[in-house]
């Protein structure tokens, strides 16, 4: 009998390295079907599972204290599953180099939990080579086993985008490869246990790793032309997203639009790409302008923050300024690599102290990155310029009356930065008001 078949029948587990926002949900998907062991160093995080809180907000406390997923930080538990998914995140060192320190810790902690038989698949965004060249390495050594004897291996990248309760793991497609044949029957019978999509068999790891990070690397161009956009429609004096519902009209013509683009996809893979592509002796020359001017957006809309501050003849040193959140994206509470820090910061050069105010985003999460503690909505008041910047649904609920009370009457206009364009221009264009949108 087969690993598929062990599985179904109860005889072997399925275990997930990894327990964030996309560990988790795979976790609970699959313990709907089979056993599953949860891992994750994190025994604090463990301990809210267990407790049946969901601290990402992505399948929600009442599903969490329902799943039958076996929530551990005993690395020895992984012993006890034969199928093993990676889902650790792969962020970018401060010089933009990739930080393989997770995937590597995890497949050391995984190497010195290893069985004969097991299949080993890495979903962490990587550059071609990771899995193969750098992971397998590591579980041989800490297992004392052999890559392709005694253990398989496999790769299938995620898809699940936080925060979003329509492409889930469930309804988007899934790449799956393997070392060989076997192992990728393997691998897409046991996804295609979970996604109702159906899966999309790579015909190599390589290939797989590459289509993963290209996706987001596709995005970040795309997005960072319509940010350069907006930086020349701006001195035009054209509104953009106007611009974009006009040329949105042909059939062909993407609907992209200007923002910030933080987290650890979209803001991080294209560096993992570039990183490879300069060990082999090419320079990058579309993807890193995109990576620049994406990078730069922070500092543009802080800089255009303070201008519109000396139109309004506002004194620019400690103005008192207010930003509506703080995650990287809409309803999620993750702020790692999140882009409005490069606002708080540059604001900060300027000698303003943003007040920051976000009900959706981890607290805790910030303080322990940015050193950043938010404010609460009834703190926004007597403001000289406020920056909608995230899109949260609480944010989405604001009147025109709503935010007129952030402002300091005593100021002849108030500065409203509407980066992700949520409000109605028109309704704005008064007088009283200087509206200003990416």
């Amino acid at each position: 009998m087969g690993l598929y078949e062990n599985i179904l029948q109860g005889n072997d587990k399925i275990s997930l390295v990894g327990l964030g926002y996309v560990g988790m949900p795979i976790a609970v998907a699959f313990a709907r079907k089979v056993k599953v062991v949860g891992f994750d160093l994190n025994a604090e995080k463990i301990g809210l599972y267990k407790s049946g809180i969901d601290p990402t907000n992505e399948v929600g406390n009442d599903v969490i204290k329902e799943t039958s997923v076996e929530f551990t930080a005993d690395a020895s538990k992984l012993k006890e599953a034969r199928f093993h998914i990676v889902a650790v995140p792969t962020p970018v060192n401060s010089d933009h180099t990739p930080d393989l320190t997770p995937v590597e810790g995890a497949s050391r902690i995984l190497g010195q939990n290893l069985t004969k038989g097991s299949v080993v698949v890495f979903e962490s965004t990587v550059y071609p080579g990771v899995t193969e060249d750098i992971c397998v390495p590591i579980l041989e050594k800490e297992s004392g086993l052999k890559c392709g004897v005694d253990f398989k291996i496999g790769y299938s990248p995620e898809r699940i985008n936080p925060g979003d309760k329509v492409h889930r793991l469930e309804t988007i497609t899934k790449i799956v490869s393997g070392m060989d044949e076997e192992t990728l029957d393997t691998v897409a019978k046991v996804y295609e246990l979970v996604v109702e999509a159906g899966v999309y068999r790579a015909e190599s790891i390589k290939v797989a790793e590459a289509a993963k990070v290209i996706e987001n690397s596709q995005r970040d161009i795309n997005i960072a032309f319509m940010n350069e956009l907006s930086i020349i429609f701006h001195k035009m004096g054209i509104d953009t997203k106007s611009v974009l519902e006009a040329a949105g009209t042909k059939w062909n013509f993407l609907p992209f639009m200007p923002g910030l683009v933080g987290g650890h996809c979209i803001g991080v893979d294209p560096y993992y790409l570039t990183y490879k592509s300069e060990e082999l002796g090419y320079h990058s020359r579309i993807i890193l302008a995109g990576r620049r001017i994406n990078d730069e957006m922070g500092k543009y809309v802080a800089e255009s923050l303070v201008k519109n501050l000396i139109k309004t003849d506002i004194p620019v040193k400690s103005a008192k300024v207010a930003i509506l959140g703080f995650t990287f994206k809409e309803n999620c509470p993750d702020t790692r690599n999140t882009k409005v820090i490069d606002i708080y910061n540059e604001l900060g050069e300027y000698g303003i102290t943003p007040l920051v105010v976000d009900p959706e985003a981890d607290a805790k999460e910030a303080k322990r990155l940015y050193g950043i503690s938010f404010g609460k909505m009834e703190d926004i008041k007597d403001m000289d310029a406020v920056v909608i910047a995230v899109s949260h649904k609480q944010f989405l609920k604001l009147s025109k009356d709503d935010i007129s009370k952030f402002f300091n009457t005593d100021n002849s206009r108030k500065v409203l930065m509407d980066i992700k364009g949520l409000l109605d221009r028109k309704e704005y264009s008064g007088e009283d008001y200087l509206y200003w949108r990416l």
